[in-house]
């Protein structure tokens, strides 16, 4: 049997796709896109309203054009909101996140007596991690790698503690060897990731900076990054040992929501912009040539025009090299879908492009700071007559050539700056 498979969400989300599409594999199926599917795997993300809705409308036209299929819905928004899930009558099976090892069986299963399945396993906070190994990623040069799984921070608007638990932290043992696989497929470079990644190796007597030195230490593995971290799990120690770390890549994936206290203090965050903008600062002396990218939520319920005014300042103060802007969407089941004062849909829209503006701007003069500077480039992909690739700071670049580059890292000289990407010229 052939089965395909959806990813909504983030690289967790990706990267247990992966293991899933493992698990098939070495039960017999095939996994091709190309060819007609047995099998649609829907992974779902949770983490707005309006993911719920994508989820929906994915399971219900994969259902329309594939009627003879399997679907399986799996993912955050079943471990969530498992009876609403359940309601979901396009798909025949249904799967929570916290264990899909047995996800092939339930197939199997499903062929045999032909009996719409429901597999549900709560979280409990004595949870140990068990996410298993992932050992290709075939169509991509970085490898994505899960590191830590759960959050206890429960920010107000946010539904992700309920669908993936508490924290809890792979081994470094485990890390190790999975980078090792990895380094003999070939790849260069590996992305840690986690639902609260600076959390990593909380109650345990290691720290995400040894999960760094523990890849780092890996031959042929080139470069390390991190995925989004949380700024008051970042301290001065930490950052000393990541800038002691040659393989590390200096990019920052740093959360901020919003740059005005008040708003911040409503959703639960757990700094404020101050202590934000100092750890700006603090990295930025450190690593004078890092980039700093985050995630920016506008129409924060009770957001006033004021509020908005002091984010869009304090956005516009920090200079981000690139950022995720998006509308606050009401989240069933949290704290701030129930606080007055919701934010009109149009005012939201406002919000987000004038923040998208600001931030594009940022960005671009980001970019051309770097004109002239000679930095190290892995290519990823062709584009046109152009190799692309990506500097360890994370800056998009694109370079002339007939040579198939991919998974070679180059000197590259930047010569020209734009919104999204610089031109350079190998040297």
């Amino acid at each position: 049997m052939n089965v395909i498979f959806h990813t909504l969400g983030c690289k967790v989300n990706q990267y247990e796709t992966q293991i899933m599409r493992e698990i098939f594999i070495k039960d017999g199926f095939t996994s091709d896109k190309s060819k007609k599917p047995d099998v649609i795997v829907i992974n779902s993300c949770s983490v707005t309203a309006e993911s719920d809705r994508k989820t929906r409308q994915l399971v219900r036209k994969s259902r329309k054009e594939n009627m003879n299929a399997i679907i399986v819905l799996t993912g955050c928004m079943v471990q969530a909101f498992p009876n609403e899930s359940k309601q979901i009558k396009e798909a025949d099976i249904i799967l929570g996140n916290k264990d899909f090892s047995s996800i092939s069986k339930y197939v199997f299963d499903f062929v045999e007596n032909r009996k719409r399945s429901f597999y549900y396993f709560e979280h409990k906070k004595d949870d140990k991690y068990n996410t298993s190994f992932a050992t290709d990623f075939s169509d991509r040069t970085r490898a994505y790698m899960k590191i830590e799984d759960g959050c206890d921070r429960f920010c107000s608007y946010c539904i992700i503690p309920y669908a993936r638990g508490r924290v809890r932290s792979r081994s470094l043992l485990s890390i190790k060897k999975e980078a090792e696989i990895l380094s003999t497929k070939g790849f260069k470079e590996i992305v840690l990731v986690g639902i609260n990644l600076s959390a990593f190796g909380k109650g345990e007597n290691f720290d995400l900076c040894d999960a760094v030195n523990s890849v780092c230490d890996v031959d042929g593995i080139m470069r390390v990054r991190l995925g989004s971290l949380e700024p008051d799990h970042i301290t001065n120690d930490m950052l000393y040992r990541l800038e002691s770390q040659p393989k590390f890549c200096p990019q920052f994936h740093l959360s901020l929501q919003s740059g005005c206290d008040e708003t911040l203090k409503r959703m639960n965050r757990k700094y404020d912009s101050a202590f934000y903008e100092d750890l700006i600062n603090r990295i930025r002396d450190i690593f004078p040539d890092s980039s700093i990218t985050t995630d920016i939520m506008v129409g924060f319920a009770g957001e006033t025009q004021e509020e908005f005014k002091k984010s869009f300042e304090f956005v516009k103060k920090i200079g981000f090299s690139r950022a995720h802007i998006f509308p606050y969407s009401k989240r069933s089941g949290t704290i701030a879908a129930n606080l007055n004062m919701q934010v009109t849909n149009s005012e939201k829209e406002k919000r987000a492009k004038m923040m998208t503006d600001l931030s594009a701007e940022s960005e671009k003069n980001f970019n051309k700071k770097h004109i002239g500077k000679t930095m190290s480039v892995l290519f990823e992909s062709p584009e046109s007559e152009f190799a692309v690739g990506y500097t360890e700071n994370y800056i998009r670049i694109k370079v002339k050539s007939d040579e198939n580059l991919i998974g070679q890292i180059k000197n590259v000289k930047i010569t020209d700056a734009f919104l999204n990407y610089c031109i350079g010229e190998i040297i």
